[in-house]
Order: structure tokens, then sequence, then C-alpha cells
């Protein structure tokens, strides 16, 4: 039988078990090395650099939980196991709280103990695998913000890369959740204004009563409440970018005196008597397809040939499932740091599950998710049921499914469905009315009725 690549050190007392572990392990293809106490232990590990440790509790000198603590402090991701006997389970108990990866008792059960072996061996394996992910992100996985090598998202990169050597307008495209201001900021820090600002502003996140004032700024006294006056984005983005996310919700009203800004390079605040020259180049996003905006009039057509200079499509996270792994490791060393945990990688049934499902949210659901499971994991891996059940499950949740019973009024149904589809798309309003088919006002005039907004 050929060798595993996984190094084993056994540490024991006594001669006979040593020569019969030696033996069972051998014949189970681990590469195994002998220490007759903690000292020996000690010397070898600086040479042999084991995968893993079994050794007895109870030895003379140095005992197996100060080869324990010792080991840990070398490497604290090294498995050691202990080996114990019937009576001191309590101390194997404690040894657990302070790192042990598992124990056993004697008389030793030998497919347990092989079983235990293998496990910690296939945890080393995946840390090996989570090591690997990590030094790609570290060597450059992406390109500027963005994350992934899948030949969907190289074609993007290169589109980027041209795009950004210009100053032309820019429509990126995409469902919700697919990393367009991820994109129109690479497009910015890439470009000859990377030293400029970059200013974001989401049309449909703000009431229509506030948004010309957020875009244009105002003056002292240009409406009620107006105390002081305001730069608008323009103004904030001047000599550098400014990238309006949802275009196609902008008020049909505001268009064309945004067009005119666009065009001229010059703004006028509300409730000002001159113009202000600005320098800014402007980055759309829809997550609808522009032309079918500019078809049922929620874009301007004018507007629509100005910003479309260059368009990015991105692509939906169930073209790019290749990704995910990068993608989720991408997140864990994120909310690693935001959460101050110590998740090293996810098991490998928890990763089928997330490869498998179609991802709706895109990638901004993906983080969600893997957030959810750091916050729920008590170990150092995220495992399958710290999922959420329509991940792990997708077919059989009813999550993408809304049961209406016989006679239920028109009105009751309507707002299942919309609530439902908001939470699905995580309340982005925006994205819940293009897949229901509806404007954003309808739905905030819904939520309104409800009570919600």
């Amino acid at each position: 039988m050929s060798l595993r690549r996984t190094k084993v050190l056994v540490v024991d007392d006594d001669p006979a078990m040593l020569e019969i572990l030696e033996m069972r392990l051998e014949g189970w293809g681990f590469d195994v090395r002998l220490a007759a106490d903690g000292m020996e232990a000690q010397e070898i590990v600086e040479s042999y650099d084991p995968d893993i440790v079994l050794t007895d509790v109870i030895m003379p000198e140095i005992s197996g939980l100060e080869l324990l603590r010792s080991l840990k402090s070398d490497d604290e991701a090294r498995p050691v196991i202990l080996i114990t006997a019937q009576g001191s389970i309590d101390i194997a108990v404690e040894a657990m709280k302070h790192g042990a990866h598992d124990f056993i008792t004697k008389p030793l059960d030998y497919p347990k103990l092989r079983a235990i072996l293998e496990a910690a061996e296939k945890e080393i394996e995946l840390r090996r695998r989570s090591h690997r992910l990590l030094t790609q992100l570290d060597q450059g996985a992406g390109f500027g913000s963005l994350v992934g090598r899948s030949r969907a998202m190289r074609e993007i990169y290169e589109l980027i890369r041209r795009v950004s050597a210009t100053d032309a307008a820019v429509i990126i495209t995409g469902e919700s959740g697919t990393g367009k201001e991820l994109a129109a900021r690479t497009i910015h820090d890439l470009s000859a204004r990377a030293k400029g600002p970059f200013i974001a502003i989401n049309a449909a996140a703000i009431p229509d009563g506030l948004i010309e004032s957020e875009i244009f700024g105002h003056e002292k006294g240009a409406f009620t409440g107006a105390s002081g006056a305001r730069m608008g984005c323009f103004e904030l983005a001047n000599r550098g970018t400014l990238f309006l996310d949802e275009i196609a919700e902008m008020p049909a009203a505001l268009q064309p005196k945004l067009l005119r800004v666009i065009e001229d390079r010059k703004v006028r605040r509300l409730g000002g008597s001159h113009e202000i020259s600005v320098d800014v180049r402007v980055i759309a996003a829809t997550n609808q397809p522009p032309q079918a905006a500019v078809d049922n009039g929620k874009l301007r057509q004018d507007l629509f040939f100005r910003l479309n200079v260059f368009t990015v499509a991105m692509p939906p996270l169930r073209e790019r499932r290749g990704d995910v792994q990068l993608l989720a490791h991408h997140f864990i060393r994120e909310l690693n740091a935001k959460h101050s945990t110590r998740i090293e990688g996810i098991r490998e049934d928890a990763m089928e599950s997330l490869k498998a499902y179609p991802w709706p949210g895109n990638v901004r659901e993906l983080r969600n998710v893997i957030e959810r499971a750091l916050i729920l994991a008590k170990g150092n891996w995220i495992e399958r049921s710290h999922l959420p059940p329509y991940v792990v499950n997708p077919r059989e949740s009813a999550a993408g499914r809304i049961v209406l019973s016989v006679g239920v009024s028109f009105a009751d149904a309507e707002k299942e469905l919309i609530l439902r589809t908001l939470k699905s798309v995580g309340n982005n309003k925006a994205e819940a009315a293009r897949q229901l088919g509806l404007d954003v006002k309808t739905i905030r005039n819904k939520l309104k009725s409800y009570d919600m907004e």
C-alpha cells in the first residue's frame, strides 16, 4: 500500500503499545514516527513536522497534556489526539478545552481510532485547500475589488481594463447583487481619476422629493427645511466619478436636467442663480435591460444614448459557479476581521450545497449566507448545518413558493406576493419591482398601505 502524505507521530512510554500502533497505522497507509516520551517527541517534531500527533496522557517527565500545550504553542492547527485510560477521561475532556482534537480510551477501539485519524486527515486537507484559496486571493484572484477567475469574469476584467483607460460614460447592467458598484469602483480606481472622489447614489433609494437636491444640491431657502446651502453629488464628485445606481428609477422629470449637466458639465443648485462647472465622469447602472427601460418609458432614450458609450454586463452568480468557493473564502477572510472570528474554511458537504444553490440574490446573497454561517459556527469550520435550509435543500424549501387558501382576497394575495418577493431579494425594492414587473413607486405605495414602509 502506498503511503499517504499524512505524517503521524505516535508518543507512548509503553514499547509494546508503540509497536502495535506502528503496525496498525502503517497498515492503514500513514507515514509513522515513534517517540518513547514527551521529550523525544519534541525533538522529533522539529525535524519530522508531523501532521497529526497521537499521544498517551500519562507519561513520565513530560505528560501528554504538557506535550499538547507545547505542540499547540508551536502550531495551533496541528491535530493532537490523546490516548487515555478509562479512569482519566476527565483529564482528556479538560485537554479538549485546551485544543486537543479528540481522545480515545484504552483498551483501544481500532476502527474508532482509524475513523478519528481519517477525520483529522480530512480536516488537514480541507485546511490546505483553504490556504491555497487564500493564497490565490493574495496573488490576485480577481481584478480590483472584484473576485473571481471564471471565464465570464475574465471577460469582464478585460472590458473594464479597456474602459478604464478612457473617460467615456458607462452603463453597467446586471441583476441585483452581481457587483455593479464594485465594477464601477474598479473602473474609477484604474482610471486617471483614481485620486479624485468616487460618489455613489442609488436613485431607487431616495424619495422623489429629495432626489433633485441630492444630485444637484440646493441653496439656503430653496425649499422648506433648506436651512443652509448644500453641494449635490455632481459637485462632490468633481474631478472624480459619479456612480448613479438604478438610473431607470430616476424620476422622468429629472432625466432631462441630468442629461444637460452631463453634456454641459455645469450644474445649477436648486434655488441657485448661477451655474457651477464640474468635471465628472458618470457611470450608471441598472438591474433591468436598458433598452427595455427605454421601451417602457422609464429611461429617456437620449439619456440612454449619452450614457451608453460602453456597456458592462455583470454575469449572475449561477453563470459563474466556479467562483463560489473563491468568493466564499474571500468573504470568510473579510468577515473574520469584522466579527473577530477565526473561521478557517467550509466543510466539503457545505461547499457542495453552496455550489449547487442557484443564488437568485447573487454575490450579495452569498455574502449574507456566509456571514450568517460564520456567526453560527462554534468551531473553526462552517458546517452544512450552519447554512439556511433553503440553501441546503433548495428543491424542498418552501422559500420560493406561496401557498394560498381557496377564497383568499386578491388584496391579501398581492400583499403576500410583494412581501415574500421583497424578503427573497433582501428587501431591495428595485429588484423586487423588476421581478414583479412593477415600478419602485408602486412597491413603496403598497408598503405604506400595509403600514410597513
